[in-house]
């Protein structure tokens, strides 16, 4: 079995590092002592997929490969393969060499009512990566083929709410890892993405590690939509480390139920930010985001960058639109630089929702407190005036500290300005003095 430096680097730190998850201060480890047991196992079987070429479809040798390799074994994709099939894999103690490439096709008649639909959001995979012990590593590419998905988008606007896909015009997700416990995915490129590129679905002990991250259209006038580099949903314990990602969504979006997350050394350009969120979405559901540890990005030209979003509540009992409930706690956004950079500290609880007497009405029923911003330093964009930094909240906030903050506007604004509402601990701001109120409540 092949094991890359970086990771076995990483298996040692992670291996000398405590067993229980520490304070929102350190990174928490992720346990990947299970890689060096498979490397000393003796491999039972190697599967090697050829690949036909000339745009022929891969999926059957592939799919054949996936189920005589599920045990125990070592699959190797070194060619460069078409995927026109659903992918849905359950594997133990298996290493995935992807050296190769694989690209899906573009035929959105079959992938939208046939890719797995994993109802968050309306969600769909082409690959559902699923089961225990799983070393996906590259140096390859995963394709989403996703121009005429974007082409398509630009024209029908057929979306759900709040950057989720629709049940009448699924995008699929280019890689899920799902119900699954350790699991490695290290130096691979995900490009071109119809919609999220990754997401990591009700897992634990992940390492993505290595990756580049991008979706370029060919088109100005039909752009990538929805094309987060991960989103991570009812899943604990995953590591994110040393990224290059360019798209025009969330770097890493951290969806409802996702704790014990560490993200370090990423490269995000053109985004919208490291994002806390959007919870509260459903009705009545809880959503709950904590310990969440967040170090050394640098966020260039994007959106947000560090980012909470929340839903108002709703009055409609079946509302898709806010209502939830929960807590975002404990989490740490650290060394982190701003570049050309809308807000480049945001809390909202007012997300999706361009009403802010609606919002005043019927304030998020989600709490967020213990929220830590250390060296968050650059520059903004303009696009919110002399704003860098807007913290609004429905209700108290507790325990939001900020030091060593240099954040400034561009040169046509005397100074920066910082909108605080309903902070409950301006003192423990470093720019506390000069919080404003924002104009409208």
């Amino acid at each position: 079995m092949y094991l890359s430096a970086s990771i076995l680097a990483f298996a040692a730190s992670a291996l000398a590092a405590p067993s229980s998850f520490l304070s929102a201060s350190t990174s928490w480890p992720t346990d990947v002592s299970w890689l060096h047991a498979m490397q000393k196992r003796a491999t039972k079987k190697t599967c090697h997929v050829q690949a036909l070429g000339g745009g022929q479809d891969d999926s059957s040798s592939i799919i054949s490969a996936f189920n005589q390799c599920q045990n125990n074994s070592v699959i190797i994709l070194d060619g460069n393969y078409t995927v026109g099939r659903l992918l849905v894999t359950d594997f133990n103690n298996v290493e995935i060499r992807l050296t190769g490439s694989l690209q899906y096709t573009n035929d959105i008649s079959y992938w939208s009512p046939n890719s797995l639909y994993l109802t968050y959001q309306n969600a769909t995979t082409f690959w559902f990566l699923s089961g225990k012990n799983i070393y996906l590593h590259g140096p390859g590419t995963i394709d989403g083929n996703g121009q005429i998905w974007w082409d398509t988008y630009a024209t029908s606007k057929d979306s759900g709410v709040a950057g989720g896909s629709s049940t009448t015009f699924a995008r699929p997700i280019p890689l899920t890892v799902g119900n699954a416990t350790n699991v490695v995915v290290e130096d691979l490129r995900i490009i071109q993405s119809p919609f999220w590129h990754q997401l990591c679905y009700q897992s634990k002990n992940v390492v993505y590690q290595g990756l580049h991250i991008s979706s370029v259209s060919a088109n100005a006038s039909h752009p990538t939509a929805n094309s987060d580099a991960i989103d991570i949903y009812r899943s604990s314990q995953v590591s994110i480390r040393n990224w290059v990602v360019d798209n025009d969504d969330d770097c890493v979006s951290f969806k409802p139920n996702s704790t014990d997350i560490s993200v370090q050394d990423l490269f995000c350009r053109g985004s919208h930010g490291i994002s806390v969120g959007s919870l509260g979405q459903y009705k009545n559901e809880t959503d709950i985001v904590q310990n969440i540890y967040v170090n050394n990005i640098t966020m260039l030209n994007a959106q947000n960058g560090a980012r909470i979003k929340v839903f108002p509540d709703n009055p409609n009992p079946n509302s898709v639109q806010g209502g939830g409930l929960g807590h975002v706690r404990n989490i740490t956004f650290k060394n982190f630089e701003v570049q050309n950079v809308d807000f480049p500290i945001l809390i909202d609880q007012c997300y999706n929702i361009n009403n802010a007497t609606f919002c005043a009405q019927y304030p998020s029923k989600l709490s967020i407190s213990d929220v830590h911003y250390y060296n968050v330093h650059g520059s903004s964009s303009g696009v919110n005036n002399a704003t860098v930094v807007q913290m609004k909240c429905s209700a108290q906030c507790e325990n939001i500290t900020a030091s060593t903050t240099n954040l400034i506007p561009p040169a046509r604004f005397s100074e920066a300005q910082y909108i605080c509402q309903n902070i409950a601990s301006k003192n423990s701001l470093d720019f506390g003095k000069r919080c404003m109120a924002p104009a409208t409540a």
